[in-house]
């Protein structure tokens, strides 16, 4: 029997599960998969999610594929706003790194202990001594179980309702492309919408356009025309793609022996890279409590855990709530005001504390 079972592979199990093995704790992670999802996604990790990664060895691996963004320009109608600086938080990693999720994946897989894929869980039942995990392979029991398989198993935890989750009705066009701007992040707050563009590794980049809240049926199409509109960039836009976003934000993380980390428990946009970070964040402090959970059969810390997490996730969906109307199109007066204020904001003491808050510095994790 492991002494902690994590239901999903994706970076927030893995991560989980590598910290935990790193720790020495026996642990196993299955995943209803079969293969590795290498579909492109979140693509930034932030400082204190590198700081924590530390325990592991994944921060090191991560850097080697990563490209490091330190500054972050924010734009309108072709002038410069603001500049947005991470090198200068006072962090161990001042930096956002942005990777490919498949090869964040990739590192912590081999970091990880094997995954058991192919298998669905159906329940989780805490019955005071242990939990019993049901699937489609048989029972499996566990001394602790956290699950990280993201909303979809979030039945698994929550009855029907018990997740808020607010549907916004904004679309975006997204893709990879090859693309100038150097290691710089941009973000184009237009009369038209938003156009963020983020360095990835190999001189390619992260390219995604507010859609308005009609589906758009050539996504290609559209995201070639609303970057050369907005920004006066021409770039490759094949392979892209459209998504929209949602919030929700759960009442509780824990159940007796029973956890829940990542989008399990809360979405909030992936406009402004949150997503991923808040659910790894989550991992990597309940790691260690799980840990002296299991050597000393004492589970302190934990209801502090919970309450800072939750506070965290809160956070960020107001966070990710603003990015979202701030990257709406505005009408000429709407538009003017709001670069006018951003450009005020920016430029003076606020500058850092933006910094912050998108590097998520003011997470309750945050303690690099």
């Amino acid at each position: 029997m492991p002494e902690v079972l994590v239901v999903g592979a994706g970076p927030v199990g893995l991560a989980l599960g590598a910290d935990l093995r790193a720790r020495g704790i026996d642990v196993e992670i299955l995943e209803r998969r079969t293969g590795i999802d290498d579909g492109t996604r979140a693509i930034g990790i932030h400082s204190p999610a590198l700081a924590l990664l530390e325990v592991s060895g994944a921060t090191d691996a991560l850097l080697e594929r990563a490209v490091t963004i330190r500054r972050g320009e924010a734009r309108a109608d072709g002038r410069l706003l603001a500049a947005i600086r991470f090198d200068r938080l006072r962090a161990r990693h001042p930096y956002v790194a942005a990777l490919p999720q498949a090869d964040t994946t990739a590192v912590l897989t081999a970091l990880a202990p094997p995954v058991r894929r192919g298998v669905q869980v159906t329940a989780v039942v805490d019955d005071g001594a242990g939990v019993r995990v049901e699937t489609d392979e048989g029972d499996v029991r566990a001394g602790l179980v956290v699950v990280a398989s993201g909303w979809s198993g979030r039945s698994l935890v929550y009855r029907p309702g018990a997740v808020h989750t607010r549907h916004y009705p904004d679309r975006y066009a997204m893709v990879d492309t090859v693309g100038a701007g150097g290691p710089t992040a941009l973000v184009h707050l237009e009369r038209d919408g938003v156009i963020e563009s983020f360095p990835l590794p190999g001189g390619r980049r992260r390219v995604v356009a507010w859609t308005g809240r009609d589906e758009v049926a050539d996504a290609a199409g559209f995201l070639r025309d609303a970057v050369a509109a907005r920004t006066g960039v021409d770039i490759d836009t094949a392979g892209a793609s459209t998504f929209r976003v949602r919030r929700a934000v759960a009442p509780a993380l824990r159940r007796g022996r029973v956890f829940v980390v990542g989008d399990a428990a809360h979405e909030v946009s992936p406009i402004g890279g949150q997503g991923m970070n808040l659910g790894l964040l989550d991992a990597l402090t309940l790691s260690p409590l799980l840990t002296a959970w299991v050597r000393s059969g004492r589970d302190d810390g934990l209801a502090r855990w919970e309450g800072d997490r939750l506070a965290s996730a809160r956070h960020a969906a107001r966070l990710a709530a603003l990015n979202t109307v701030l990257g709406r199109a505005a009408g000429p007066t709407a538009h003017a005001a709001r670069s006018l204020a951003l450009r005020t904001v920016l430029r003076g003491p606020g500058a850092e504390a933006f910094a912050r808050a998108y590097a998520m510095r003011f997470d309750r994790a945050a303690r690099d």
